[in-house]
Parts: structure tokens; sequence; C-alpha cells
């Protein structure tokens, strides 16, 4: 796989995801450890889950409830447990990113962005690329909105 320079285009971790059976008492454990409540709450019916961000420094923790049993952090549960789901990125330039990675042979779950939670712009790599990793990145769009630090 040829070398890609993507400088300039990673930007960050954004939030570290991670996947919950219950909500309301993760966010109660999260708040003992992070000392307050979290910075927002989502329901993202796209992936079928209700989400809570917390910031921790220049990043945020995002913990992930399913809605239904089909929803890929419901399967997650049933087969890992909870814990860690994905890391995100915050990068510029998403479509042209994922064309780079495209053309470089790296394995993507979307080529093309989606809707992601605080209207970001979102796209998947496959695990399988990146040694068991779930990794997300995740575009600002000028209308959109991160959580409130």
């Amino acid at each position: 796989m040829p070398d890609m320079d993507v400088r300039g285009t990673l930007l960050g971790v954004d939030h570290i995801g991670i996947a919950v059976d219950n909500l309301s008492e993760a966010i109660e454990r999260f708040q003992r450890l992070l000392g307050g409540p979290p910075e927002s709450t989502e329901e993202v019916e796209e992936y079928g889950v209700k989400t809570a961000f917390f910031g921790v420094g220049e990043t945020n923790l995002e913990l992930l409830e399913p809605l239904a049993q089909q929803s890929p952090i419901a399967k997650f549960l049933q087969k890992r447990g909870p814990g860690v789901h994905h890391v995100c990125l915050s990068v510029s330039n998403l479509e042209g990113l994922l064309q780079a990675l495209k053309s470089a042979g790296v394995r993507l779950i979307d080529e093309t962005p989606r809707k992601g939670a605080h209207g970001k712009r979102v796209a998947f790599v496959h695990p399988n690329a990146l040694c068991g990793v779930l990794l997300e990145l995740s575009e600002q769009m000028p209308h959109s909105e991160d959580p409130p630090r």
C-alpha cells in the first residue's frame, strides 16, 4: 500500500466512543469520575443510538447506548460487552481523505460521508484496515455544533 501524505488533514482526536448497556447508569459513573454532567446528549436515529458526550481536555468521551437490538452498538455489546467501540479523528476535507484512502487500498465502511452527531459529516474505516480498531473520521460542517465546552 502506498504511503499517503495526510498532514494537515488529520486535526486531532475528536472523541473515543464507548458502548454501554445503560446510558443513565454510565452517565452516573462518568459524572463521578469527571466531576460533572455530560455536555450534551443526543439520539442519532441513523445509527440507532443515544449518546452522551463528556468533554475531557481537548477531546470527548462519547457514551453510546443502542436504541434497538439491530443497531451496530447492540451487536457490539452482544459480541464483546461494554467498552471502547471506536476512536474518532477530526479531519478537514473528509471526501478527499476518503478518496485517498480508497486509492491506497484501505478498506472503508463508508466511501462517502454521512450525517453524524452534532450535524457533523462522518465516515468509518473498517477495523480490519487498522489492527482491529474501528476508526471514525469526522468533519465539522460550518453549520454544525460541537458539544458546548
